[in-house]
């Protein structure tokens, strides 16, 4: 989804995904106290990797042969979980980094799920709905036996949908009859089993965990979302979410891009004219009484929060000394690469990563299985108020951990590999990760190593 390698004037940098996600395991790794050596490397590796390539017949009669992955990384603390994407780009070294992610979000957040992921090779703006309907019942024909409630559990992720998750459902479901299969799949339409919030609930994670994090007054200028000037990368499910519910608590966004570039008002855009422009013209490029802007231009405002809820590997060495925003919330998976981290950390510019930021979606969809399991459906506010209580917690767990390295109470476990790593203290990256291995960790030793 992006070049194999970013330039800059002095750095050139790695970008494989694989690579940059051991790289944080291992700036983690050197913070804590003990881990055995043999675990870490069994932590590194994925559990399972499906490889599959399917024909489909197009519209026109034409047959085409597609290439697509289902990793699960771990399975410690249950059945695998993650979303399935589909975009051109797809790598299995992305979909493995992304499974690896995905355990250390569920970890994090303490939900009983391991990391998954999974990805087709297409790409959607040039398949039909029909196209995408085959696509989708091949590929979860394929993987069927790899996939199930108690085993692997499939949701929406990039350019996919409830549509998407209606069809793999339909599909699970008529190949294992007899049985409850609503919790095969999250990310279901509502009508079918699915969760209120869960379109709402990355976007939402977003907002919350924003506030939570604010309010520690670590930004003495700004410690609460209203009056925060905000600039989004991505106008989609998770950005235009996160847009309307920041100017709810009275915020103003500034700026805002899709895939073709942004558009930039400095006293703030308004979201329903926004709405109904993109919709009448296929991008927010254009709006009158904005300026266009690039997508790199956006990256580098003057603002006090920044969102970066599209691709990965966006902030990077050669842009990351000039983010001038106070405060990076990673809207997106792997948004900021590991140069970039150095940089920012340095500079002083705080991230939420991702690993907390956009845990919103799969801890709807892990109540989304929990309501499947009973077969119950709770009400909208009941499921928001459970996800803000879950997101402020997260916050204040990371955050409490990490004062503790900056006030002395906790030192690093390794210092000279936390110096050569180029952080003195650990990032809120870290730390986070740290919480997630660990628990990781000590659950697969109390387990025992079988046999």
């Amino acid at each position: 989804m992006t070049d194999s390698k970013i330039e800059s004037t002095s750095i050139v940098e790695n970008l494989d995904p694989v690579f940059m996600s051991e790289q944080q395991f291992d700036r983690a790794v050197c913070f804590m106290q003990e881990i055995k050596t043999g675990l870490v490397e069994f932590l590194k590796k994925p559990k399972r990797i499906t490889t599959t390539y399917f024909p489909i017949e197009l519209d026109d009669g034409s047959v085409q042969t597609f290439h697509a992955y289902r990793v699960v990384h771990n399975r410690v603390f249950g059945p695998g979980k993650g979303g399935v994407r589909y975009h051109p780009d797809v790598t299995l070294e992305e979909v493995i980094a992304l499974a690896k992610l995905m355990t250390w979000k569920c970890a994090l957040m303490n939900i009983p799920f391991g990391g998954a992921k999974g990805g087709v090779v297409c790409d959607v703006k040039h398949l039909s709905e029909k196209e995408l309907r085959r696509i989708t019942r091949r590929f979860t024909t394929e993987i069927s036996h790899a996939i199930g409630p108690n085993v692997d559990i499939p949701a929406p992720d990039l350019y996919t949908n409830e549509q998407t998750m209606a069809w793999m459902y339909d599909t699970y479901d008529v190949l294992h009859p007899g049985q409850n299969n609503l919790p095969s799949v999250t990310g279901k339409p509502v009508e079918m089993g699915g969760s209120y919030g869960r379109n709402e609930a990355t976007g939402l994670g977003v907002l919350y965990v924003t506030e939570r994090f604010l309010s520690k007054a670590l930004i003495p200028q700004q410690q609460e979302v209203a009056g925060a000037k905000v600039v989004i990368q991505g106008y989609g499910s998770v950005g235009a979410v996160a847009a309307e519910a920041f100017v709810r608590k009275g915020a103003s966004i500034v700026a805002i891009s899709d895939s073709s570039g942004g558009i930039h008002k400095a006293d703030g855009i308004d979201l329903d004219a926004l709405a109904q422009f993109k919709q009448s013209h296929g991008s927010v490029v254009g709006m009158p009484d904005t300026m266009s802007i690039t997508n790199d231009e956006l990256l580098e405002l003057e603002c006090d929060i920044l969102i970066p809820a599209a691709l990965s590997n966006q902030i990077h060495a050669g842009n990351a000394q000039k983010i001038k925003a106070k405060l990076i919330v990673e809207g997106a998976n792997n948004p900021t690469t590991v140069k970039a981290d150095e940089i920012l950390n340095q500079r002083g510019i705080y991230v939420i990563p991702d690993i907390m930021a956009n845990a919103g979606g799969v801890t709807v969809s892990y109540y989304e299985w929990v309501q499947n399991q009973a077969n119950e459906q709770w009400a909208m506010d009941y499921v928001i108020e459970k996800l803000k209580t879950k997101m402020y917690h997260v916050v204040d767990v990371v955050f409490d951990r990490w004062q503790k390295f900056v006030v002395g109470e906790e030192v690093p476990g390794d210092k000279e590999t936390a110096e050569c790593l180029c952080e003195m203290k650990p990032s809120f990256r870290s730390i986070a990760l740290m919480q997630a291995i660990e628990r990781v960790a000590k659950a697969t030793l109390m387990r025992g190593i079988w046999p």
